[in-house]
């Protein structure tokens, strides 16, 4: 059960480079905490606009200590007390991004400590904060990479909680080595039928780094090109060993024709899959109406023939007999008008 829905809005977030934080859809008297989290300004944030950050960025190799800031601000009257830790990051089946809960148990972190990110993540003595009214903390913590880590991209989030309502901020880890950016696309199937078909398929990441994902769609017909959809970006993050299924709008599917249908899916890093399909655009109200049409013909045209058989039957003689004999009528007599009498 995901125990962070705004953070399962961080895919798309990051790609417009929004902070996590900041996705209320209700009133803001139900939805915000009363306190805000996010990456403290630092050196590596000062060449950006206003010095914000809208994710923490961390490499270095394995077996070193890495460290950050978080700042959290208090924009009430009342004390708020938060509890800090670290999450392991993935894909949901949609394409989302979202953090394992806390209760390892209830899938809280990966077993293999050389890859659950979220377990290198320390606040030490700073795990719990009490933020007084008006007033901001900046709260340091380090990511410890275990000497076993592989290289490539480690998804991670700091996650801040209060009463239940937790507040999450990515943490774009990687670990020095070499980099592998490979990606397969399977399962392409079509439903639905004209302006209303959609591309259902399924994209799995087979390297170990994030991809960020641009798509075409391509199409041929047995009457020719048949219109796909020009090349566009995912809103979509893969992460590395992760699996989404998504769907494409096909609005140029045809009404009739059979189809092979191409996808051809792209990533920064040469990363580079394609898939086919073969498609029947049938109407198949039309056709169920014109196969029932056919069949009536179909039966019709037995039972004719069939008739005409049996007529033949009864009329034929049977092999070896002689034929019957046609009855003679007496031929009339003629009156010769004329002749004496």
């Amino acid at each position: 059960m995901p125990v962070l829905p705004t953070f399962r809005r961080l895919g798309v977030l990051l790609l417009a480079a929004a902070a996590l934080h900041t996705a209320p859809a209700a009133p803001a008297a139900a939805e915000e905490p009363g306190w805000t989290a996010e990456p403290a300004a630092g050196t590596a944030a000062a060449a950006r606009p206003g010095g914000a950050r809208p994710y923490f960025y961390l490499a270095g190799t394995a077996g070193t200590v890495l460290e950050d800031r978080l700042a959290l601000a208090n924009t009430t009257d009342q004390e708020h007390t938060v509890t800090l830790r670290g999450a392991d990051a993935y894909n949901t089946a949609d394409g989302a991004l979202e953090v394992r809960p806390a209760d390892p148990a209830a899938g809280g972190r990966s077993t293999d400590p050389a890859t659950a990110a979220g377990a290198w993540i320390s606040f030490g003595a700073g795990a719990t904060v009490k933020i007084p009214p008006r007033t901001r903390a900046v709260v340091p913590f380090t990511v410890t990479v275990p000497p076993a880590s592989p290289p490539g991209d480690h998804p991670a989030a700091v996650v801040a909680t209060e009463a239940g309502h937790e507040v999450g901020v990515r943490v774009h880890l990687r670990v020095g080595g070499p980099t592998l950016a490979a990606l397969t696309v399977e399962d392409v199937t079509v439903r639905g039928k004209g302006s209303a078909a959609v591309v259902a398929y399924t994209l799995v990441n087979r390297g170990n780094v994030a991809l960020t994902l641009e798509l075409a769609l391509h199409a041929d017909g047995l009457f020719g090109e048949v219109p796909g959809r020009s090349p566009r970006t995912l809103p979509v993050e893969l992460l590395p060993g992760q699996r989404v299924e998504l769907t494409e709008r096909w609005p140029g599917a045809p009404v009739l024709d059979k189809v092979r249908l191409g996808l051809t899916v792209t990533a920064p890093g040469g990363a580079r899959a394609t898939a086919t399909a073969s498609v029947w655009c049938v109407p198949w109200g039309i056709a169920a109406r014109t196969g029932l049409g056919l069949l009536g013909l179909g039966v019709t045209t037995s039972a004719a023939l069939l008739l005409v058989r049996n007529r033949r039957t009864r009329r034929d003689p049977p092999d070896g007999a002689a034929p019957a004999a046609e009855p003679t009528t007496p031929a009339p007599e003629h009156e010769l008008t004329g002749a004496s009498r």
